[in-house]
């Protein structure tokens, strides 16, 4: 009886801040304007297949550019002996999200614009001017950068928790470093690989502001077009409800399926 009252305020908190607004926007989706159920906003999202495919492939080069950065970085990261190299590197990580998220997209905006910081060095060695800006490239980059200690932080963790004897047990028996990545080292840290890269799928998945500020109009998203549907010109809640309830089955699916993945390698790991 203790323990379910002191789960109280965290249960109503849920209810009120997380359960209600999202029946809310699942309720609204299959509303039209006269609060009359109907499919229309449903089948409607099929016209917009190629943003959602399109939403999925962005997301996925960001998520694999991130994963490809942060595991060798957090692996090196966990054999710095030195605790205050090692706080230092970890602070430095961490640095670019006590900025607010628009003031760094800004930023990102004046170092790839045409007469931008990057052409500006380019130009030194009589290169470019290269094009970046409003391009497929310059969002998957930014979201890289910003959702990048998202996939830094899980992974390290993951990584520093392995036990130093399994390793060196490893190297006894004759594994050189390459194997003992691959063989030890990888599949313990599996868990944080896929929390890693949960994290970062759905942080891109749901950005919108990046991409509307440097995709130049002609890269959207399913972020950018669910947000115009309730603070846009066109205002149609009901349809954006409905992107939005779409958009978070879909991802209740991926999720579900990173989870089963990670009981599965956990179950084998434990054979």
């Amino acid at each position: 009886m203790k323990k379910l009252i002191s789960f109280m305020p965290y249960c109503i908190w849920m209810a009120l801040f997380v359960v209600a607004p999202t029946l809310i926007v699942v309720c609204f989706g299959f509303l039209n304007e006269n609060y009359s159920l109907t499919l229309e906003n449903i089948l409607k999202i099929g016209g917009y297949f190629k943003i959602i495919v399109k939403s999925l492939i962005f997301t996925t080069i960001a998520t694999a550019v991130c994963l490809i950065i942060a595991y060798p970085f957090s692996y090196f990261l966990s054999k710095v002996k030195n605790n205050i190299l090692k706080k230092f590197c970890i602070v430095l990580i961490t640095i670019p999200m006590w900025t607010n998220l628009l003031l760094r997209t800004y930023s990102w905006m004046t170092i790839l614009e045409k007469n931008g910081l990057l052409n500006g060095i380019l130009k030194i060695f009589n290169i470019g001017p290269i094009r970046i800006i409003n391009t497929p490239i310059a969002i998957i980059l930014v979201m890289a950068y910003d959702f990048l200690p998202f996939m830094i932080m899980p992974i390290y963790s993951a990584i520093s928790k392995i036990d130093t004897n399994i390793i060196e047990a490893s190297e006894d028996l004759g594994a050189n470093k390459i194997k003992t990545l691959k063989f030890i080292i990888l599949p313990l840290s599996t868990s944080g690989i896929i929390s890693g890269v949960s994290i970062v799928f759905v942080s891109c998945a749901c950005s919108f502001l990046i991409p509307r500020l440097l995709g130049g109009g002609s890269n959207v998203l399913i972020g950018e077009l669910i947000e115009s549907q309730f603070m846009g010109t066109i205002y149609n809640p009901w349809f954006g409800s409905a992107l939005a309830t779409f958009f978070m089955f879909l991802i209740v699916i991926i999720m579900a399926i990173s989870n089963r993945f990670k009981k599965n390698e956990t179950e084998n790991l434990v054979v």
